[in-house]
């Protein structure tokens, strides 16, 4: 079994290396392309006409100059181009949980559906901040992941693909939510003011608005989280609304 792993922390983020740790448990044929730096709210933006660049770390290892989508895209159509896809995408595990309007933001789901537009399917791992780290971490997130995969022909959907949000300690239970309303950016502060220019910053952090069921308060809870997207966002009309929106001749 092939895997690719990245991230939108970094490199050197204990959050890739963490997966890692975890995937090595289920597969020695392991490859990881991630980016130089963090890249905080990156989404699947891509670096398109310009030079991107792969520095080998290691074995098996790179680091890239672009983006968390551009690692995807530098390995499907350059590391694999003449070998065997991988069999599996797993993004993170991401410093601090992905919900929300995440799911359009978010460089860790970014990996993940853009994986998806090569037809692999991808996962992305997010995980509540300052975490208790454990022993036993590694080996429940590997037997996780062989469930999931396992169990593949139950969730993989073409054009899909699943969020996982972990809480502070593990091991936990695993639950499925609905998507948390809780605003991210819902503020900016004025930094600077001139005749003709205003400066903003907008503040990291969220509201921290919850409500029974939501991603939120189940992580709040000690659960996991799984949800499953669309990586297209179509969700098809009635056909009798459709028509009858035509206007008459």
């Amino acid at each position: 079994m092939r895997i690719l792993i990245s991230n939108d922390d970094g490199f050197t983020a204990p959050g890739l290396a963490a997966l890692e740790q975890a995937v090595l448990r289920v597969t020695e044929d392991v490859h990881v392309i991630a980016p130089e730096v963090k890249h905080t709210a990156a989404s699947q933006s891509l670096t398109i006409a310009a030079p991107l660049t792969l520095t080998r770390r290691g074995p098996r290892h790179f680091s890239c100059s672009g983006r968390p989508a551009d690692c995807v895209v530098a390995a499907m159509a350059w590391l694999f181009k003449d070998g065997p896809k991988p069999d599996l995408v797993l993004a993170g595990v991401n410093d601090g949980r992905n919900v929300g309007e995440d799911v359009a933001y978010s460089g860790t789901l970014g990996i993940a559906r853009e994986a998806t537009f090569w037809g692999v399917p991808a996962i992305g791992f997010s995980r509540n901040k300052h975490p208790e780290v454990a022993p036993g971490d590694a080996a429940w997130l590997a037997e996780l992941i062989e469930r999931l995969w396992t169990a593949r022909s139950e969730w993989l959907v073409e054009g899909h693909f699943l969020s996982l949000n972990l809480p502070r300690r593990l091991p936990a239970e695993l639950r499925q939510a609905f998507i948390t309303r809780d605003k991210i950016a819902s503020s900016a502060e004025v930094v600077a003011t001139g005749d003709e220019v205003t400066t903003l910053v907008v503040p990291r952090g969220r509201p921290k608005t919850t409500s029974a069921g939501d991603e939120n308060s189940l992580i709040d809870a000690g659960y996991a989280t799984l949800v499953r997207f669309s990586a297209f966002g179509m969700a098809p009309l009635p056909p009798a609304f459709v028509a009858r929106m035509a206007p008459e001749e």
